[in-house]
């Protein structure tokens, strides 16, 4: 099975300026770990993760002022759609983060991330009637 066919199509994109608490509350009403920071004056393409938020507020840092630039991981690894989960899952490990920006002709177009590839490859569970007497 291939990126593509496991990754979310839905990117949840903000600005540098956003603060914390603004991209908090983008992620949670799209239900996404991770929104992709778009920097246009950096020329970059970053993550901030729902735990860049969480260390911050860890720290005591104030989540209306503090911006989503100063918590963005910016030496992000891309995934392309062509890749196997295989290697979505051992970039991930290797690296020691659960999502990966998908990037089709230098755009993202997509997320994927550890519970999309656990969802892939887990078992479908099959309801098993229970015996009558």
């Amino acid at each position: 099975m291939l990126v593509r066919d496991a990754m979310s199509t839905v990117v949840l994109t903000i600005g540098p300026d956003h603060t914390l608490r603004q991209a908090a509350a983008l992620m949670s009403a799209r239900r996404v770990g991770a929104a992709v920071v778009l920097d246009p004056d950096a020329g970059g393409i970053g993550i901030l993760t729902e735990r860049d938020i969480l260390n911050s507020v860890g720290l005591g840092q104030n989540p209306d002022t503090e911006r989503a630039q100063d918590h963005t991981t910016t030496d992000v690894v891309f995934a392309a759609p062509v890749w196997t989960l295989e290697e979505a899952a051992r970039a991930m490990a290797h690296g020691g983060f659960r999502h990966l920006i998908v990037l089709d002709r230098g755009e993202p177009a997509g997320v994927v991330s550890v519970r999309d590839i656990i969802r892939c490859w887990a078992p479908v569970r099959h309801r098993v009637p229970a015996p009558s007497h």
